[in-house]
């Protein structure tokens, strides 16, 4: 236990002064929260800290998820997700917007005592969106609304700046990336857009859409990374990625698709699959997050290579037992520079994959923070995408531990890092409401 302590004393460490630990039942009040107590991590602490469940040591296989699905039966699994609705609904603020705090307030648990950000409110109307809102009918449609409303009006204010808002300084931007606005913001928009009926509103989103494109795109280097890192920038890539394979599947949305092949060899190279090794110096020395984002960035191309490839055989222009690889996609007429990049997503994807799910990525590592759960998200949608059928008993197994550290009042709320319950909240509602957008995922 000691040793334990130790460890997770360094690991949250890399964090400070920003980290703090705290009850996990954050309230909602209209008023502002009472200021907190002087910050000290005492030993006692981190030693209570390390006793709950964490969701990726469940993952890494730290902690043992057997069992766990026994938990997600049907009445309790829609119990937890329709306590995390509620929880968050009543978190929106008046201006339509769900907000994380600013970096240097992150003990501020009251969702109601932080201003509106785009990142926050983008991922909060996600998750609803997922758990089968809408805008045009049904349940609190004028929670979505209203969310939607935000967002346009931040991207309206901001056409001549390099962001979509002018808020700075916000927790999620200092954890992720300054342009983590606008890339969860085209995140949601590409899920939006073809939902909506009302022409106006749909002009508008397919307007801001393209203007998040652009932004994103500027802001890429020649490498495909995405400028303006944060503390993990490796997830703000990965998202930006994901976000603008999305985008060019719209119609009339224009996305470089040099750029998008710039970010998905960024994230490529993150990953050696010759040595199961990562490359850690963008996601804050956590293995987590650069295999997560990873797996993410390869599971798009490696689900393109299999389809190409399956085809070939069930056509006979390749032998029936013939192993996916470089060669053998040149001699079915893939082309030489397109036949390398296939193998290399197909080789990234099959291996990162394991490796996440390889007990000694986190060992120790004893708490979670909103990175954690964001990379959670990243590697069961990217084995989705890639019509992985192992993520079935991975989702059971891990929705039922994910419902086990649930807070009493809906919520769920991180332990450091990003810390806020409206983002962590809105993530983890993402996480079990997954097979919702299973049909989109692998579109």
């Amino acid at each position: 236990m000691k040793a334990k302590i130790i460890w997770g004393l360094s690991a949250v460490a890399s964090c400070l002064p920003l980290i703090y630990i705290w009850n996990s039942n954050p309230k909602i009040e209209p008023k502002m929260a009472t200021p907190s107590k002087e910050l000290a991590i005492q030993e006692t602490e981190i030693a209570k800290e390390e006793e709950l469940p964490c969701v990726f040591m469940t993952l890494m296989g730290e902690q043992p998820s057997e069992g766990y699905a026994a938990v997600k039966t049907a009445e309790k699994f829609q119990e937890t997700i329709s306590k995390g609705e509620l929880w968050l609904v009543e978190a929106q603020n008046t201006d339509g917007g769900w907000g994380a705090g600013s970096q240097s307030k992150q003990r501020e648990k009251n969702p109601h005592a932080v201003s509106s950000d785009p990142a926050t409110t983008a991922m909060s109307a996600m998750a609803l969106y997922r758990c089968g809102y809408t805008m045009e009918s049904g349940k609190n449609k004028e929670t979505l609304e209203k969310a939607v409303l935000f967002l346009l009006s931040e991207i309206d204010k901001n056409t001549k700046s390099e962001f979509i808002t002018s808020i700075r300084g916000t927790q999620i931007q200092g954890k992720l990336g300054q342009h983590i606005d606008a890339i969860l913001t085209l995140q949601f928009f590409n899920q939006l857009l073809p939902t909506l009926k009302n022409e106006a509103m749909k002009v508008r989103v397919k307007n801001a859409i393209q203007v998040c494109v652009d932004k994103i795109e500027k802001s890429m280097d020649g490498s495909g990374k995405v400028g303006g890192s944060g503390w993990a920038g490796v997830l703000q890539s990965s998202f930006a990625n994901s976000s603008l394979e999305m985008a060019a599947k719209n119609d009339g949305i224009k996305v470089d698709q040099v750029k998008i092949q710039k970010a998905r060899d960024y994230q490529k190279s993150n990953y050696n699959p010759a040595n199961a090794s990562a490359k850690t110096d963008d996601g804050a020395g956590i293995m987590l997050y650069a295999v997560s984002s990873s797996v993410r960035g390869s599971a798009e191309e490696a689900k393109d290579a299999d389809r190409i490839f399956k085809k070939a055989k069930e056509e006979g222009r390749i032998e029936k037992d013939a192993v996916l690889n470089e060669t053998n996609l040149k001699r079915i007429g893939v082309s030489d520079e397109k036949a390398k990049s296939y193998d290399v997503a197909d080789k990234v994807y099959k291996s990162a994959k394991l490796t996440a799910m390889n007990e000694d990525v986190l060992a120790g590592f004893g708490n979670n923070g909103g990175e954690e759960f964001l990379s959670f998200l990243q590697t069961g949608e990217s084995m989705i995408v890639n019509q992985d059928d192992e993520w079935k008993k991975w989702y059971d197994n891990i929705g039922g531990r994910m419902m086990q550290i649930q807070n009493s009042d809906g919520s769920w709320s991180g332990h450091h890092c990003i810390t806020s319950p409206s983002f962590c909240t809105a993530t983890c509602l993402m996480i079990l409401s997954v097979e919702n957008d299973i049909t989109k995922l692998q579109k």
